[in-house]
């Protein structure tokens, strides 16, 4: 029988890629979607909003005693200055990022405690570095590379790794989704404050279309994620990408106010 693996958010982009590759190592998907259709072919769909108590349990029963891997990668992206976006959506930001995450790992860890399996947590390169604007998505990125942390130190002696996957830029709908819902919050938001961070809303949205176009493609994590788990001793984290791994540098080596100059020289490209 083929070894079990959940991916969450496995209808687009990176989710959907990674399932695709675990079935090509030879394991039993379950895909976690919201709409059944879309999940990938030769997997088996699986309803799963992460921030629903009864799809996260009606998970757990369809997997039963066993899990071999976890892969929490749903998630959405909240961007906008930290005075603009309002309250209800950092926490709409954290529920599916962080909480959702939280509410599937400890409805599935004894079934991968069973199997001394892996669980791999989807961060970004956001989880180590809050770059201006996604002030939200990375609070709840950092979050959850805190929760995975923990977490990690607290299963290995019982045999299951942990993983954080880093990716920087990816040509994912993830941005076209969130550069969508933030034009919709402004247009709702105090007109001031919009005018006040218009050149960094504009400087910043020709990054993100930038780095769309020239990100790498979500297979590129999915080959991160089967590496991760088919090796005996994993990374505690993997960073995708040359722009990811640049950032990463630069924020150990640079002291903080060298490393927003270089932030502001960038986005002024």
């Amino acid at each position: 029988m083929a070894p079990l693996a959940l991916v969450t958010g496995a209808s687009t982009g990176i989710g959907r890629a990674c399932a695709t590759r675990l079935v090509d190592l030879g394991f039993h998907v379950l895909a976690g979607v919201r709409n059944l259709d879309n999940a990938p072919e030769r997997t088996e769909a699986l309803r799963l909003d992460v921030t629903s108590e009864d799809d996260v349990a009606a998970a757990a029963e369809r997997i039963g005693a066993e899990l071999h891997v976890l892969v929490n990668n749903a998630g959405i992206a909240v961007s906008g200055p930290v005075e603009v976006v309002p309250v209800d959506h950092w926490r709409r930001q954290m529920e599916v990022n962080l909480v959702g995450q939280v509410a599937v790992t400890r409805a599935l860890l004894p079934a991968v405690l069973r199997t001394r399996g892996y669980i791999v947590n989807m961060s970004s390169i956001g989880g180590r570095v809050a770059n201006p604007l996604f002030g939200p998505y990375s609070a709840s990125k950092f979050a959850l590379e805190a929760m995975s942390d923990a977490l990690r130190r607290e299963v290995a002696p019982h045999g299951v790794r942990v993983v954080l996957v880093e990716p920087g830029g990816i040509a994912t709908p993830i941005w076209d989704k969130g550069h969508a819902d933030a034009d919709q919050m402004l247009e709702g938001a105090d007109p001031d404050a919009v005018r006040r961070y218009g050149t960094l809303i504009e400087q910043v949205r020709r990054s993100t279309e930038r780095l769309a176009r020239e990100g790498l493609p979500p297979e590129a994590v999915a080959e991160v994620v089967g590496t991760a788990v088919t090796t005996q001793h994993p990374r505690a984290r993997y960073v995708v990408g040359r722009q990811a791994r640049i950032q990463a540098v630069a924020a150990r080596l640079l002291p903080d106010r060298g490393f927003d100059a270089l932030v502001a020289r960038y986005l002024r490209r």
